[in-house]
């Protein structure tokens, strides 16, 4: 069967669109599947990983003991260390049972409410101002009506060992190599925000004092965090700070993939950076499932330092948990000029990971914390060491981390990360993401004040760009079109003539298209206006499913959610929920939970791209290349809707704004060429592209040649 050219061209065109498509739902399928088979293997062998905890509670006057580098109740493996001369931890007084919480629900007076609790002197959860749980929540609150269930929180992800346990809080303090517990009811509030412990010996004679004070920097996401310990006994000693790491943070409920990761910041060696100025991000981060996955199979993984970290000699600055939109994270206490360095230590110089229990979709799973060890400190007698720390609690928002102090001067934007995990990053184009955010931002912001607007105009300039590629492309192939018909004649007198002799046919055709000044392979210069938005379409997808500055933004103003609260296109970082269902149906490659509207009309532009975009049928086409013609043909308006339906309502925007601007486009496109004479060769020769095929020709003609001669060996026998 003959392929006629104008088959190829649309065999080859549908290709390259469905190859963007199928790039991107690679993005959400294989990354759910993969997602999905990690946590049912981790869960499979959580139990076994992590047995339960054989400790009790520690109370004001017991202390939990455990090997130095594992957190109370953890799973040890391992005697315990005896106690200094059985020291233990009571809050002066009575301890506290509550505590007062700090910051406020107020937008106008803070970022956020911190709840604190006396166990561990730590965090019971961060609830944020004016950000919400959902769209509709976040519309709610526009509308002057918020209210407080609505609004977003961080919190720990389950339990460790079946006890709760603060975020950030302190489990103990290692006094020359044993430790002392400072977890349970050992503090007590002195003043909202600070809390108290002692330290006794075994007769009841004070020797430390250990002291932690909770302050929120006014107007930044910032948290101060002020730890002390005060040797109060006649001796020196070596002090080892312990206390809780940022743990992972709960997914968001339109994640279609889990982008949960855990990021550090480090500075290099002081011989590769005397001035310890500047903090990299590379390499420093850990996909949450994959750190699940290692914990279940029993590995002990330190998060920090790991073996090239230690080899090569960097230091931490700051280590945190992200989800989609959010992160947690403890970093150096950097406020210029009084405290001027970059580096954490002493107060966290190791991280590892802890296996804990935890939820998903309502089902037991495991969980990942984390702990931090400082630096051995040496204190006097009378003296006092200090482990202060800053926290980051806050949306992965560039107007906060990149322009805001001191997560700027930390580079603390690195925990912005456009890649989707479970893919190759490469693919993502984090690269094009950070300049699509930049460039979506500044026409939002002084051009059109919208998101929806934005995204168009963006289709807009992009397609400007590529116009004389697009131009040059749609011509390339109308003429390679009408250069094929006019030498049909010739080239069915070839295949008769030749039709048992395939070489010389491919041969005579080669000359043809010599003569004739045809590039058999011109057409294929129109998929690149294609090609060349795939990056676009992928990027895009990264830019709309992670930047904070997208998420529960309305397209049009909200003139949809006007309506009566109307949910369509109430979100462009989700899909558009033209009509929301009242239940969910699982359908494999996605969940039925609405009727999205945007994906059914870009099948629509595509059906109308098919008939005026596409080059006339070719005559004489066999039953079978039509039926292929139109295989293809639908496989494009139902397949690629299909695999975009739950993708960003943003990116099918996108998508059928650029069709319908290439509608458009291949129109005027059409009508300027309507007076061309596209038989004519562009160039004369045929084209490089002609030429370079006729020297492979020749190269193949010369090589079959030589392993038809025979050896040097046999001719001189």
């Amino acid at each position: 069967m003959k392929s006629s050219p104008n088959t190829a061209r649309r065999f080859v065109l549908t290709a390259a669109i469905l190859s963007a498509a199928a790039g991107i739902a690679a993005i959400v399928v294989i990354g759910q599947s993969r997602e999905q088979a990690r946590s049912e293997e981790a869960a499979a062998t959580a139990a076994t990983a992590a047995a339960p905890a054989a400790a009790a509670q520690a109370t004001a006057s017991a202390a939990v003991q455990a090997p130095a580098g594992q957190p109370a109740g953890a799973p040890t493996g391992a005697p315990a260390t005896p106690m200094p001369q059985g020291w233990t931890a009571a809050a002066p007084g009575s301890p506290s049972t509550a505590a007062t919480a700090i910051g406020s629900v107020d937008p106008a007076a803070a970022r956020f409410l911190v709840e604190l609790t006396p166990r561990g002197a730590g965090i019971s959860r961060i609830v944020f101002s004016d950000i919400w749980r959902t769209a509709a929540d976040a519309a709610a609150a526009r509308a002057g009506t918020p209210e407080d269930a609505g609004r977003y929180r961080l919190e720990q992800p389950g339990k460790l060992q079946g006890y709760d346990v603060p975020m950030l809080g302190v489990y103990a303090l290692e006094v020359d190599g044993c430790i002392v517990s400072l977890d349970g009811e050992a503090w007590r509030e002195t003043a909202p925000g600070a809390f108290v412990t002692e330290i006794s010996d075994s007769t009841g004679a004070l020797q430390m004092r250990v002291t932690r004070r909770w302050s929120i920097a006014g107007g930044t996401n910032g948290i101060r965090c002020e730890q002390r310990v005060e040797n109060l006994s006649a001796s020196p000693r070596s002090i080892r700070w312990r206390q809780y790491g940022p743990a992972e943070l709960a997914r968001d409920a339109n994640d279609s993939v889990d982008s949960r990761r855990f990021m550090t910041g480090y500075l290099m060696s002081p011989a590769r950076d005397p001035g310890q100025s500047t903090v990299i991000v590379h390499d420093g981060t850990i996909d949450q499932s994959t750190l699940a996955k290692d914990l279940a199979a029993g590995a002990r993984v330190p998060v920090w330092p790991g073996e090239r970290q230690r080899a090569e000699g960097h230091g931490l600055s700051w280590f945190g948990a992200t989800n989609r939109y959010f992160a947690l994270a403890v970093h150096a206490p950097y406020d210029p000029p009084t405290a001027d360095s970059k580096a954490i230590a002493p107060a966290v110089a190791a991280v590892d990971a802890v296996l804990g229990e935890g939820t998903a979709s309502g089902a037991p799973a495991p969980a990942v914390f984390t702990t931090c060890a400082s630096d051995p400190v040496q204190v006097a007698p009378g003296a006092t060491a200090a482990f202060d720390v800053g926290v980051f609690a806050g949306p992965l928002e560039r107007s906060v981390l990149a322009g805001t102090e001191p997560f700027a001067a930390l580079n603390m934007q690195g925990l912005i990360l456009y890649l989707m995990s479970g893919c190759c990053s490469w693919c993502t184009f984090s690269w094009l993401a950070d300049s699509m955010v930049w460039f979506l931002a500044f026409l939002h912001d002084n051009v059109v004040f919208d998101w929806g607007l934005a995204i168009i105009v963006l289709v807009v300039v992009v397609r400007g760009i590529l116009h004389p590629l697009t131009r040059r492309s749609q011509i390339s192939m109308m003429r390679v079109g009408k250069q094929m018909a006019a030498v049909k004649p010739e080239m069915d007198a070839l295949q008769r003539r030749y039709k048992d002799d395939p070489k010389r046919m491919q041969e005579e055709t080669i000359r043809l298209y010599r003569e004739r000044g045809i590039n058999p392979l011109g057409f294929v210069g129109g998929m690149l206006p294609t090609f060349l938005q795939m990056p676009i379409w992928i990027a895009l997808y990264a830019v709309l499913y992670f930047a904070f500055e997208l998420r529960q933004q309305p397209a049009f103003f909200g003139v949809f959610q006007s309506m009566g609260g109307w949910g369509f296109l109430g979100d462009l970082s989700a899909q558009d929920r033209f009509v929301t269902l009242p239940f969910a149906v699982n359908l494999y490659l996605f969940e039925l939970s609405s009727v999205n509207l945007v994906p059914i009309l870009m099948g629509f532009v595509f059906f109308l791209q098919q008939k005026y975009m596409a080059p006339p049928p070719a005559a004489n086409l066999s039953p079978e290349a039509e039926t292929q013609q139109k295989m293809m043909k639908w496989m494009m308006i139902i397949l690629f809707p299909l695999m975009l339906y739950t993708a960003p309502s943003g990116l099918t925007l996108y998508i059928a704004t650029s069709a319908l601007v290439g509608i458009y486009e291949s129109k005027r496109v059409r009508k300027e060429v309507d007076g061309m004479d596209l038989t004519k060769p562009a160039k004369p020769g045929g084209g490089w592209l002609a030429r370079a095929m006729e020297r492979a020709q020749e190269a193949q003609r010369r090589a079959q040649e030589r392993s038809k001669a025979p050896s040097r060996k046999f001719r001189d026998r």
